[in-house]
């Protein structure tokens, strides 16, 4: 009976416990889902209106339907920013990928003190405040002519490197060598063992990889405003920031319309993948 009791009062505590856990993480989420909300409602709203009543919704009065979209299009030359935004993006990801996932491969399976002092230095990245290198990287950059959609995915390869590394490994470490040592005893080089036996094991942690790395680079603004060659390439988010005008003057409704469709595609990229982040990052913490 004493035990029933115990394990009843255990059980009155949890379920306690959890609705006020529910209770603070929903109030977490509306705080920070609202400042999104404010952008949505205010991207179809007449600029007279953002200013006066910014948190009111729209009305007859103040609702501008997709002009603002119009006039952030044709002032920003949104399309070629965002051609630029894609082609850094994807190309950044792609090479990440590769060359992390082999880096990672080799430096697991190869013991030496080479591939201790690979893994340390990417480690050490992880951890390097970007703000320490900026101005040499800028410099650096355009002596090597990396002023470019195409140069800047070197940029981010080295950036991005040490986290990608280190999610690698940890899973490289729970894939037996059995299964390699296999394929090579069937005829496969060390390449053919990677991509037709490795990589493919990969395939969780290089969904979360690149998950987050796509998050990161689309999202970043400081990177490619230092990097890029601002006369020929632009990326979404720093045409948004074009739309200051002197004195401080900001169209806030064109502003928020692009906001908006800056946010549009990553969020659907995340929606469609966020299953795929847990399962990447516990995927290397059990053995086998």
């Amino acid at each position: 009976m004493a035990k029933n009791k115990e394990s009843q009062v255990n059980a009155a505590r949890k379920a306690k416990h959890g609705w006020v856990l529910t209770l603070f993480f929903s109030v977490m989420a509306v705080a920070w889902l609202y400042p999104i909300f404010l952008v949505l409602i205010n991207a179809v709203k007449k600029k007279a209106f953002i200013t006066r009543q910014p948190f009111a919704l729209p009305d007859a009065r103040s609702f501008f339907g997709l002009k603002n979209f119009i006039s952030g299009i044709e002032k920003t030359n949104f399309w070629s920013a965002a051609l630029n935004s894609v082609i850094i993006t994807v190309g950044s990801v792609a090479v990440i990928i590769l060359c992390t996932s082999m880096c990672a491969w080799y430096i697991t399976r190869v013991k030496n003190k080479l591939t201790t002092a690979i893994y340390v230095l990417c480690l050490f990245s992880m951890i390097v405040p970007f703000q320490m290198v900026m101005f040499t990287l800028s410099k650096l950059a355009n002596m090597m002519h990396l002023s470019n959609p195409v140069g800047i995915i070197l940029v981010y390869l080295g950036f991005g490197a040490g986290l990608a590394v280190f999610m690698f490994c940890g899973f490289v470490k729970s894939i037996p060598l059995e299964i390699e040592e296999a394929a090579m005893i069937d005829g496969c080089t060390p390449i053919q063992t990677f991509f037709q036996v490795v990589f493919p094991i990969m395939k969780p942690t290089t969904i979360t990889v690149a998950i987050l790395q796509a998050m990161w680079i689309w999202n970043d603004y400081l990177l490619p405003y230092l990097v890029l060659d601002l006369k020929k390439y632009k990326t979404i988010l720093i045409v948004v920031q074009y739309l200051k005008g002197g004195y401080g003057a900001v169209d806030w409704g064109t502003m928020m319309a692009m906001l908006v469709l800056a946010i549009i595609p990553i969020v659907i990229f995340y929606a469609l993948c966020q299953k795929h982040i847990i399962e990447g990052v516990v995927a290397g913490a059990v053995k086998g």
